[in-house]
């Protein structure tokens, strides 16, 4: 898992290819006037998916991860908490393979994500996304899924 502003990228491309052409998107694009929608870069290998929502309280959160990508979630706009865990601290439910979804259970430990701040999450990396701080608020976010 990494955590840091996205004018720091550019120390991360050196994790592969793809990663690297991921992170050039998400600085190279002003997500402010992008509709939400899924966006392909590199076919079914890379691929944005630009969201809006309001944050929830953590009660309502559920933690997950995934197996064949790799996330890299950008904030546009707005602000939340990112609950993360390596995933064997976590109990594991059925995996949906045509979603490249894992559901998990148990507890992990909470980040705070600002406009600009992008999150790295792998395969072993459980998260709980778009956390209200206190109450809730919109938040713009790119989800890039990148093929591991």
């Amino acid at each position: 898992m990494i955590i840091d502003d996205l004018r720091c990228a550019p120390w991360y491309y050196g994790l592969g290819p793809r990663l690297a052409a991921g992170l050039r998107y998400l600085a190279e694009t002003d997500f402010t006037s992008v509709a939400p929608g899924r966006y392909e870069i590199q076919g079914q290998d890379l691929f944005a998916l630009v969201q809006e929502y309001d944050t929830k309280p953590r009660d309502q959160g559920a933690w997950e991860a995934h197996r064949a990508y790799i996330d890299i979630q950008y904030v546009v706009t707005g602000t939340e908490l990112m609950g993360y865990a390596c995933i064997d601290r976590l109990q594991a439910g059925a995996y949906d393979s045509e979603r490249d979804f894992l559901k998990l259970d148990g507890d992990g430990d909470f980040a705070l994500l600002r406009a600009g701040t992008f999150m790295v999450l792998a395969p072993q990396d459980a998260h709980m996304p778009g956390v209200a701080l206190a109450a809730p608020t919109r938040v713009r976010k790119v989800v890039v899924k990148v093929r591991g």
